[in-house]
């Protein structure tokens, strides 16, 4: 991997995206095939006056554990996770999986416990995380399992990588202040608003947006960033979408999804693979059937699908609305222990109203 574009995306996570200052605790949990790059992020955390603490994990680690945990060991959560999220100033995760499809053969029960038994954490997080007093950004390292799965070499994929981090530029920093500066006017465009629809080949269905934030993913909490999100008014949704995209989530891959909507809830789901999965995930919880958030993606570097939500959603040209537990930060009060997005392509015969006027038309912004 270039060093200079290693170097490059160490300084983005530090300076740009959690903006570490003198005195800062900034804990890094990261894979340990990622350790070239948590070199580099812990050298800027230092030059930045922070003091790092790092923790190492592995996905076949966590298999073990997800497969032979007994009940009272998937309900145990290790106290250092808890005093981390709650005093740490910034968070700092890179993953980079040994294999993207370690949890396919584990019960979707037992997981449900684990994440049951982290419910203090989260609400500790995502309170921390709302109001900024958290900072935090995750990102991935170029590894061959993501690469395969994304279905390129090694070396594609670290050019891929770099281009959606605008780590190939002489100054990031530079490219994604201007790409907030950019999500920032359309965000002030639609401040205020109240009915948002979708039509097209993909989609008929109309939302309110009233009393709702979008919110500016910029590369702070994300990187890459590259969306303009809210959740919509937990019951407006009204009508059906289909999504071309597949969706892999808990290590299950669920295609040809169409979900159709009314007053909110998803009456009705199918899925040309996978359908039992998609169905049993929407039994989750009363909140798994109501939109928890909808993004526009508007990364230009990120050109290719490659099975990676965190990339994928970002992607200019499509949408995404997200099931399950909504944002806080935009206003959103759906609860659930899920929140698993599903992408559209966006960039043929699909327009956007927003209170009966274009906002959006075939993958671009019209205002």
């Amino acid at each position: 991997m270039s060093d200079i574009k290693l170097n490059r995306l160490a300084n983005v996570l530090v300076n740009y995206s959690t903006k570490v200052k003198a005195g800062d605790w900034v804990h890094v949990n990261a894979n340990w095939q990622s350790i070239p790059l948590v070199k580099e992020v812990v050298t800027y955390i230092l030059k930045a006056g922070g003091n790092p603490s790092v923790s190492l994990e592995s996905s076949d680690l966590n298999e073990v554990f997800m497969a032979q945990a007994n009940a009272a060991q998937l309900q145990w959560m290790p106290p250092l996770d808890l005093h981390m999220i709650k005093n740490a100033n910034a968070w700092i995760i890179i993953e980079a999986p040994e294999n993207t499809r370690a949890m396919h053969n584990i019960d979707p029960a037992r997981q449900q416990v684990r994440n049951q038994a982290y419910d203090k954490w989260t609400e500790t997080y995502t309170k921390r995380s709302t109001s900024r007093e958290l900072r935090w950004v995750m990102t991935n390292y170029p590894c061959q399992a993501l690469a395969q799965e994304a279905e390129m070499s090694l070396s594609e994929y670290e050019n891929f990588i770099y281009q959606a981090a605008f780590a190939d530029q002489v100054d990031p920093l530079q490219h994604w202040n201007a790409l907030h500066e950019e999500h920032q006017r359309l965000i002030s465009w639609l401040a205020g608003k109240k009915t948002l629809t979708v039509r097209g080949s993909q989609a008929d269905f109309t939302l309110s947006i009233a009393g709702r934030k979008f919110i500016n993913s910029d590369g702070d909490q994300h990187m890459p960033g590259g969306k303009i999100f809210t959740s919509p008014v937990e019951e407006s949704i009204n009508g059906w979408v289909s999504f071309n995209y597949p969706v892999i989530y808990q290590g299950e891959m669920v295609q040809g999804v169409r979900l159709q909507f009314e007053e909110g809830r998803v009456v009705k789901a199918s899925a040309a693979k996978n359908e039992e999965f998609l169905l049993n995930m929407l039994e989750t919880d009363e909140g798994a059937r109501f939109v928890g958030g909808l993004g526009i993606g508007t990364n230009d570097g990120i050109t290719r699908f490659t099975k990676n939500i965190l990339y994928d959603e970002k992607m200019s040209g499509t949408f995404h609305l997200t099931l399950g537990n909504g944002f806080g930060e935009a206003g959103g009060i759906n609860e659930s222990l899920i929140h698993c997005g599903f992408l559209a392509d966006a960039r043929q015969e699909t327009e956007m109203q927003v209170d009966g006027e274009l906002f959006y038309k075939d993958g671009k912004f019209m205002i």
